[in-house]
Parts: structure tokens; C-alpha cells; sequence
């Protein structure tokens, strides 16, 4: 796709790079680490706007939430003490799972998101912890829930706005709260097959006081599970519940058959790594169900 590409711009701040996807007439692309652009194969792109020195790279606390720029990477990531300690390294352990260390290096969390892709990595841990996107286009900022701007990313892409930061609110803690975070690939570093996310709270005598369930590469967008996570609270969780759960996001699913995988497949280990996220969420280290 570069040979069709007329012009490459590095803003200094994002009033800048409005300026330029505005003149860019639906060809510029915005681009960070640029790992999704250069497989994408869109020759309709003149314009390549890199927002990697636009002041979008930092972690903050800000308020009950902590506030992620969209061009921080995965590496960032992996390496800041404030994301390692957020929901039980949550974010860390997506992070560490997308890629290679050279695609860490260059990936940003951000693009991930942008990319509008049912497999990214970082989507299921974030759907998980309620994160939300800020907005900044023409007429200002906005804010609005990830699963929202994930439903419409893809149909979206060439509008004049810019993904300027993640905002993940505090999650919920105290005893008996855990998360996990699952994915299969062809390989390590591949993209996901399926990632599931999950998180839950059980009290003393093992009843679920409220769960959070996410699944990635098995819908057109990364999804929670409303179903599922409705069917467990207030239960005891044992492993019946836990093959009937599996069973539920098995329902809740509609994958697609392609090249990496079968929708049969992919609905089977949506199941699988279900169960595994929750056992994990639920019992305490080194010890089994």
C-alpha cells in the first residue's frame, strides 16, 4: 500500500493532527506504532499522519481512574508498577501477549483499539474493567464507553476524530476478587484464535457476588457476556456451574470460520478458556478447584 501513499506527517500536537485528517478528505490514516497499518492493504490511503510525538504517550491517576494515552505501547505497559497493579496485572498479562518484543516495542494501545479488530488483544481486559475512550474532534472532547466505540470503529474510520486516551475507573477490590486473562493462538505471538477476559468476586462461602466476562475473535466485535455473568451471580461456584457457564458463552457467541480457525473451534475454546479464566479468578494460588 505505501506506493500510493503521497505525504507523511508527524504533528507536534493533536489540534495538528486534526488539521491534517481534516485535509486528508477520508485518504489520510493516523498511524502510531503503524504494526496493523502495514499488513491492512488499503490503497485508498494518500496520507499517513504519525501522532507518536503529539504529547499522547503517558499513564496517569486521574480522579477514581487512570488514564491511558492512545499512543503508550504495550511495552509501556508491561513495564509501569501503577498497570501492574491494577486489577491483578490484568492489562500487563494482555499486553505481554501481543507480540513479539520488537511489536511490543512499537505497538500502542490506542491502535489496538483503532484497529477495530474482533481479536485485539487489549480490548477483552479492558471491556472487563468498564474502560472508556476519549474523543477529540473539531468540536471538542468526548467520552464514551469502549464497548460503544468498539460497535462502530470499523464503520467510522475515516470520520475527523482522534482516539486520544484509554480511561480504565478503579476496579473493584477486597477479598475474593480476582481477574485472569486467556488467549489462543497458532503460536505465541500470533493474534488470538480467542481471548477471554473475566473477573469476579466471591464472599466466604464461595458464592459469586457479581462476574465479569469478556471474549474476543468470536463476534464482529470484542463483546462482554451479559448472559453469563447475569446466570452466575449470587450462585455457588463449583465446577457444575462453571461447565454450565462455559455452555452459556458457548450460546452467546457467533464466531466465524476462516483462515486460522473453524467457527466450531472457536466456539468450543470460547467455552474452554471461559472455565479457566473463572477457575483461576476463583481459587487461590496453589490451590485447586
Amino acid at each position: 500500500m505505501f506506493e500510493k501513499v503521497e505525504a507523511f506527517y508527524r504533528p507536534a500536537n493533536v489540534r495538528e493532527a486534526l488539521r491534517l485528517l481534516h485535509s486528508g478528505k477520508g485518504h489520510a490514516r493516523v498511524v502510531a506504532g503503524g504494526t496493523d497499518i502495514v499488513v491492512d492493504g488499503d490503497d485508498s490511503v494518500r496520507f499517513l499522519i504519525d501522532i507518536t510525538h503529539a504529547g499522547l504517550s503517558y499513564i496517569r491517576r486521574r480522579g477514581a481512574a487512570w488514564v491511558i494515552g492512545a499512543t503508550t505501547t504495550m511495552a509501556d505497559l508491561e513495564d509501569s508498577d501503577a498497570i501492574q497493579a491494577l486489577a491483578g496485572g490484568l492489562l500487563c498479562r494482555a499486553a505481554r501477549s501481543c507480540g513479539s518484543m520488537p511489536v511490543r516495542n512499537l505497538a500502542t494501545l490506542g491502535g489496538n483499539m483503532a484497529n477495530g479488530s474482533p481479536a485485539a488483544d487489549m480490548a477483552t481486559p479492558l471491556l472487563v474493567l468498564d474502560a472508556a475512550v476519549v474523543m477529540v474532534d473539531a468540536r471538542g472532547r468526548r467520552k464514551l464507553p469502549l464497548a460503544e466505540y468498539l460497535a462502530g470503529v470499523r464503520t467510522a474510520r475515516d470520520a475527523k476524530s482522534l482516539l486520544v486516551e484509554i480511561v480504565v475507573p478503579d476496579p473493584p477490590d477486597g477479598k475474593g476478587c480476582r481477574w485472569s486473562f486467556q488467549k489462543l493462538g497458532r503460536t505465541a505471538v500470533d493474534i488470538s484464535l480467542v481471548n477471554v477476559s473475566a473477573g469476579l468476586q466471591l464472599d466466604s462461602r464461595r458464592r459469586v457476588k457479581w462476574a465479569r466476562i469478556a471474549l474476543g475473535s468470536v463476534a464482529p466485535n470484542p463483546m462482554r457476556a451479559p448472559g453469563a455473568e447475569q446466570r452466575m451471580t449470587g450462585r455457588t461456584l463449583d465446577r457444575a456451574l462453571l461447565a454450565e457457564i462455559g455452555a452459556a458463552v458457548a450460546r452467546e457467541v457467533s464466531p466465524i470460520s476462516d483462515a486460522r480457525a473453524s467457527a466450531e473451534y472457536r466456539r468450543e475454546i470460547c467455552s474452554v478458556l471461559t472455565r479457566r479464566a473463572l477457575e483461576e479468578c476463583s481459587t487461590p494460588e496453589g490451590c485447586a478447584l
